[in-house]
């Protein structure tokens, strides 16, 4: 399928719902900046960890190994990674192992609290985290639905978890753990900003107010002197994955390369560009939350485009093609999850399809 046939479908069923009030501006798309991106050997290499990852999805349509079986945002992820190939609910050859990955995503809304995406069978510190990648896929496969009544139960469900969001954001305008407003943090803000992103995309409506509060925290957790971002906005160091975070943060908001704090964090990204003096797997700041932090740079570095871009992607590419296990497909880091690594470095690998809604400039 053609990107335009399948930005099409995506959008094709989101005419009837209501626009609301939170009003994003695009950048115009450079059409040459995928260009020879993805070149024969790296879509070899995704095709083959594409069918490993979907030779990992449980019965359930769930994703996750032990203590991560059947983890919300591990399965959201892995969601994703088949979507930035192309592949739609009930389409192309891994279009059912999204369906199913839909239908468990449904199925996790606690019924104790309406719109709360949990798995319940794993009970961690930071449920939040799990809600905003929940509510981030529900958002961009939702317009691709053409079951009709999959496709009014998702409308339910996501609207519920958006809601929750909102109802969740603290007065500072961020988001913590838990889902309800106490304080808040870098790292899980950055989950539901983007997820909110995602929802207003699709048609669900957003108050402009809680963009702009949003905005506000985000800023305030950004260290002045060097532009990096910290974990929360009374202090701390910056870094490199919390940068990465707030950058896009930013950008969901509907903040671009023209805003000072976007510039002043690419510009402290770039000294983690992978095979830079600081960056790569060897160093420890990046290494901490490798997968985690590449994954909004690479975002980070789409949307600003032009040589952020071009200089970024190739790096990032090379690395990560680098670090694959070539027997089985796989990507692997100490003892975290094999379905976390591999979905997020499919996600990272697959940007320039520009096939996710949310990577639409």
């Amino acid at each position: 399928m053609n990107r335009r046939s399948f930005l099409t479908r995506g959008t094709g069923a989101l005419l009837g719902l209501s626009a609301g009030g939170m009003v994003w501006r695009g950048l115009a798309q450079d059409g040459n900046q995928a260009a020879g991106m993805i070149d024969r050997n790296t879509q070899t290499a995704i095709d083959g960890s594409l069918g490993w990852l979907a030779g990992q999805q449980h019965q359930d349509g769930s994703f996750g190994t032990g203590q991560y079986a059947g983890n919300v945002a591990i399965t959201s992820l892995a969601g994703l990674a088949f979507m930035a190939g192309g592949y739609q609910p009930g389409r192309g050859r891994y279009g059912e192992h999204v369906t199913r990955t839909v239908r468990y995503m449904l199925r996790c809304e606690d019924p104790t609290q309406p719109g709360f995406l949990n798995s319940r069978r794993n009970g961690f510190h930071g449920p939040m985290y799990g809600h905003g990648f929940a509510t981030l896929f529900l958002a961009e496969v939702y317009g691709m639905v053409n079951e009709p009544a999959l496709r009014t139960e998702l409308r339910g469900v996501l609207g519920r978890a958006v809601a929750l969001i909102l109802r969740a954001q603290n007065r500072d305008g961020g988001w913590r753990y838990q889902p309800h407003p106490a304080d808040a943090d870098l790292s899980v803000t950055i989950c539901q900003i983007n997820a909110l992103r995602a929802a207003r995309n699709a048609g669900i409506a957003v108050p402009k107010a809680n963009r702009d509060r949003c905005i506000d925290y985000v800023k305030r957790c950004q260290d002045q002197r060097s532009g990096g971002f910290t974990y929360q906005h009374f202090g701390g160091t910056p870094g490199f994955a919390r940068t990465a975070a707030g950058v896009v943060a930013l950008n969901s908001a509907g903040l671009y390369n023209d805003d000072n704090s976007v510039k002043r964090g690419l510009d402290y990204l770039k000294g983690f560009r992978p095979g830079g003096a600081a960056g790569g797997v060897a160093n420890a700041e990046v290494q901490m939350h490798y997968f985690y932090g590449h994954y909004y740079a690479v975002q980070a570095m789409w949307i600003a485009g032009g040589d952020y871009w071009r200089q970024w992607y190739p790096a990032i590419r090379n690395e990560l093609l680098a670090s694959r296990v070539v027997a089985d497909g796989s990507w692997r880091q100490g003892l975290m999850c094999s379905h976390y690594c591999t979905a997020m470095a499919l996600i990272i690998l697959q940007v320039p399809n520009n096939y996710l809604p949310i990577l639409q400039r």
